[in-house]
């Protein structure tokens, strides 16, 4: 999903507003499925067999990508795909702590060592897919087809991961769905932070959308065409993966310091730079601006994610805990996801192509940057939250 972008605007010269839809559709499958795919596993079949299953399917629906030849059957194909690939996040985190806890290794100790090569995996695949030269061409649905397939083949030879049958079994389709934990809507600073996470969200897709195409539309101007940045933009921005790794473990230490709110305003801000860099950034003399985003990123993305998390646990009952959590997540990925993918393209389509067609990028990223500004500047005021560093101190220590 990186590179799509690179693939629509260039090799297919699609227009921005049904490139928004295109990314509208992690979000409707992070609304629904996850939940879905959890009560499957949960009652009914291995968790490690289900989560085979899904990447199979999703590999075999990317291998028709490439014969698509409209925008409108790519939206539907893409959507069937994310419906088939969403899931498998939060399930390749219960196979973990299931085959981590039955060998009795400590899951909050050990479970960051493994999880980080999701993170490497990420990076792999983006140099993998620029390497070969298939950041605009369709060798990038191939790539992540044979990924997938393989992946899903591989994982019919882990450990048996057997449904729980937990007591959650006789709950209601609505408590199992996560929807009881809504009733925090009624509480208004609950209802103000899931809002703010919503906004956050939006920010977030906008930067996985465009990212790719942006740098790689340096190609255009003589100057850049042959430059290292251009021809290699994915590789650029799996610096933003790799500062990800760097910032998650300064966040103890922020937290600690500043306390929620402030280091989920400090993502905040570190949006408006990230987006404010780009907007005046160069392959050659402004490389370093995109650079100093790219690092920049790993901030924004971590520290109102975890932060984020943070504020569910020290905020909510244990019998809801789970099921707000899961509303953080739906909020951020969900309809965050829909709302800034949706009305991205339209903005841009309307508002930032100039009469060649050309997407105006400054403009874009600054406003961008005024929007996160503005996110910013009202959850400063608006957002209450007292820092109580021994409370907060006390859960760190646990999490660790």
């Amino acid at each position: 999903m990186i590179t799509v972008g690179v693939y629509w605007f260039q090799t297919k010269q699609w227009s921005g507003s049904e490139f928004g839809a295109i990314f509208s559709t992690l979000g409707i499958s992070s609304i629904f499925m996850p939940a879905l795919a959890g009560i499957i596993a949960d009652k009914w079949i291995n968790v490690e067999f289900l989560y085979g299953i899904l990447h199979i399917l999703f590999g075999c629906t990317f291998l028709y990508l490439p014969h698509v030849q409209d925008p409108q059957t790519f939206f539907w194909v893409i959507l069937l795909a994310m419906l088939f690939y969403m899931p498998t996040i939060a399930l390749s985190n219960s196979i973990a702590y299931t085959l981590l806890k039955k060998h009795q290794y400590d899951v909050i100790k050990d479970f960051p060592p493994v999880r980080v090569w999701g993170t490497v995996g990420f990076i792999a695949a983006m140099w993998m897919t620029d390497l070969t030269g298939n950041k605009a061409m369709v060798g990038q649905f191939y790539i992540a087809a044979i990924g997938a397939i393989g992946l899903g083949i591989y994982s019919f030879s882990l450990p048996p991961c057997p449904p729980l049958k937990s007591k959650s079994e006789n709950a209601s389709l609505a408590g199992r769905l996560g929807l009881n934990a809504f009733r925090l809507f009624r509480n208004p600073k609950m209802a103000l932070f899931f809002t703010f996470s919503m906004f956050l969200g939006a920010a977030l897709q906008l930067t996985n959308m465009y990212g790719d195409a942006y740098i790689s539309d340096f190609g255009n101007v003589p100057a850049y065409t042959h430059s290292f940045v251009v021809r290699h933009s994915t590789i650029i921005l799996s610096i933003s993966q790799i500062s990800e790794t760097v910032f998650i473990l300064a966040i103890p230490f922020f937290l600690k310091r500043f306390g929620i709110k402030q280091v989920m305003l400090i993502s905040m801000l570190a949006w408006v730079l990230r987006f404010g860099l780009l907007a005046y950034a160069d392959p050659i003399s402004g490389l370093w601006m995109i650079v100093l985003s790219c690092i920049v990123y790993g901030m924004a993305f971590d520290f109102f994610n975890i932060s984020g998390s943070l504020f569910v646990e020290t905020s909510t009952n244990a019998n809801i805990r789970s099921s707000a959590q899961g509303l953080f997540m739906m909020m951020t990925n969900g309809f965050g996801a829909i709302l800034g993918s949706s009305v991205s393209g339209y903005v841009i389509q309307h508002y930032f192509t100039d009469v060649a067609g050309r997407m105006m990028w400054q403009e874009i990223w600054i406003c961008f940057a005024a929007y996160a500004l503005v996110i910013a500047f009202l959850f400063s005021f608006l957002f209450k939250h007292k820092h109580e560093p021994s409370a907060l101190q006390e859960i760190i220590e646990t999490k660790h």
